[in-house]
């Protein structure tokens, strides 16, 4: 999968990062390499199901896609 990020300079120095594509999806670092991974565990865990959902339809299957 390939996810498109913005990267800019924040008011306190910091460097954001930012995922048009999924709503309130942001991070930032000390350095665009931290943003860069701090914005990819922002999306793994914006992707990732809400346990409580699969908790109450356990009877639907969990598959994984690679887009």
């Amino acid at each position: 999968m390939q996810i498109q990020v913005t990267i800019s300079k924040g008011d306190d120095g910091y460097i954001v990062a930012r995922c048009p594509s999924l709503k309130s999806c942001w991070s930032q670092g000390k350095t665009k390499e931290e943003a860069i991974e701090n914005i990819k565990d922002a999306i793994l865990l914006y992707l990732e199901p809400d346990p409580e959902y699969l908790k109450n339809h356990k009877y639907e299957e969990l598959l994984e896609l690679t887009i």
